[in-house]
């Protein structure tokens, strides 16, 4: 009688360990990756000389759950209707403060609406806002305590990532990447948010100084139009004009070296000078009509290398047009919002740093520009030259009228090859450089068999 139970307890006890095997083999057995990672939120600073800026990134799905603000089907049109509840919760959970425990003023600014993604994640929207902390007087911008929790204090798988983006005492001028400075996230021993003590270390205006002067260098450097709006005005200068044309024969070598340091310190005149005025007065100035404006100079200036329009007044030219492209030079200094010391400073490096390149480049194209000048094919090759700059100059000033195209598009990132460019201008110069001294030398040799034949020939 208890044979058969026996055999059916057991049977019963084998499919339960199987139903309760499988289940936990299986979800043991799950990639990690099945549970879906949810975005975390980013806050990254601007230092400036007496506050900091700080852009929050927030997914929106959990501001929601923390905040009971939904804004998942908001769109970007109806965000100010609930800009007012945002900022006041936003303000309630962000309190830096000195590391003495004195209180900085926290003013929340504009909010967005975006769509981003995070590699874990996928694409997702989120709630951009700009809150910018001001420390008491006197207080130290470089050393503070940030005591957020937006979000963690509610979701508390969330992380925020708090980074530096800009900071001119560090040498961050570019606002390209990020450094990070700490995470926050929950405690869960004590079940807290600790605040983050953010230590910027110590800033110096030297370093401040230096990173402006490789901005200045970099910035001329990748600007395709400057470098092309120069190069074009300096290619006809070994010419002279004649009936309209190119055709009045070469100008000396001294009268071409004066002319390409003419242009180019006319150039250099202007652009500085409306780099000084326009930053040190702060002028509001128009992005728009400006580069269009150096778009048409290049355009011009492809004309001129065609057919002369100015001869002998290409120095006068390049300082007028050189005062737009100053302005265009002045929008790196107006992002950055810094002090009139640093702006002051920043100015002279930047300059300086724009001059230094740009000198290293008249100085590797002048060798071929003197040569090209002597050449059969001279005016074919000016031409080419000057009808693909004149395509380019027209793509860049349509696409900055409002009509993007592809010429544009090609054009600008050219700036992206300089390594290219600076090959192909000093391999040229030492060509050029090559040229000359072989003809020079096979002058002399031939000069020195006609002496010679003129000496042994016998007298009659």
């Amino acid at each position: 009688m208890t044979r058969p139970r026996t055999w059916l307890t057991t049977a019963l006890r084998l499919v339960a360990g199987i139903a309760i095997a499988v289940p936990a083999a299986l979800l043991l057995g799950a990639s990690p990756a099945a549970a879906h990672p949810m975005p975390h939120s980013v806050v990254q600073l601007d230092v400036y000389k007496d506050s900091v800026t700080a852009r929050l990134a927030l997914p929106v799905g959990d501001f929601a759950t923390a905040s009971g603000i939904d804004l998942t089907t908001v769109k970007s049109t109806a965000l100010p209707a609930k800009s007012k509840a945002i900022r006041t919760y936003l303000a309630a959970h962000i309190h830096p403060t000195t590391l003495k425990g004195q209180a900085w003023q926290v003013t929340i600014g504009a909010l967005s609406l975006s769509r981003t993604e995070q590699t874990s994640t996928g694409p997702y929207r989120e709630l951009v806002a700009k809150a910018v902390l001001t420390p008491p007087a006197g207080a130290d911008v470089r050393h503070f305590t940030f005591d957020y929790d937006v979000i963690v204090h509610q979701v508390v798988t969330h992380i925020t990532l708090v980074t530096v983006r800009q900071d001119w005492a560090a040498g961050r001028v570019t606002g390209d990447g990020a450094t990070q400075v700490g995470t926050i996230r929950l405690d869960v021993r004590h079940m807290k948010v600790p605040p983050l003590t953010v230590d910027l270390g110590k800033g110096s205006a030297w370093r401040g100084f230096v990173a402006m002067l490789q901005l200045g260098a970099n910035h001329i450097l990748t600007g395709t139009d400057h470098l092309l709006f120069l190069l074009i005005l300096l290619l006809p200068a070994p010419l002279l004009a004649a009936g309209g044309r190119w055709n009045g024969g070469l100008a000396g070598p001294r009268t071409a070296l004066t002319r390409i340091a003419r242009i180019t310190l006319a150039f250099t005149v202007g652009h500085s000078a409306a780099l000084a005025a326009s930053a040190l007065t702060r002028l509001q100035i128009p992005g728009r009509p400006v580069e269009a404006f150096i778009a048409a100079s290049i355009l011009v200036g492809a004309v001129h290398a065609i057919r002369p329009l100015f001869p002998g007044r290409e120095a006068l030219v390049a300082g007028v047009f050189g005062l737009g492209h100053g302005m265009a030079f002045s929008f790196v200094l107006a992002e950055m919002h810094l002090s009139t010391g640093q702006l002051a400073s920043s100015l002279l490096a930047f300059n300086l740093g724009i001059e230094l390149v740009q000198l290293l480049l008249v100085c590797l194209a002048l060798p071929s520009l003197l040569v090209l000048a002597r050449l059969r094919a001279q005016p074919a090759l000016r031409v080419t030259g000057a009808l693909i700059t004149a395509t380019a100059a027209i793509g860049w000033l349509a696409d900055r009228l409002g009509l993007p195209n592809p010429v544009a598009r090609a054009a600008g990132s050219a700036g992206a090859h300089t390594t290219g460019m600076l090959t192909v201008l000093g391999v040229g110069a030492v060509v050029a450089l090559a040229a000359v001294g072989w003809t020079r030398a096979a002058r002399q040799r031939q000069s020195g068999v006609t002496e010679l034949e003129t000496m042994t020939e016998p007298a009659v």
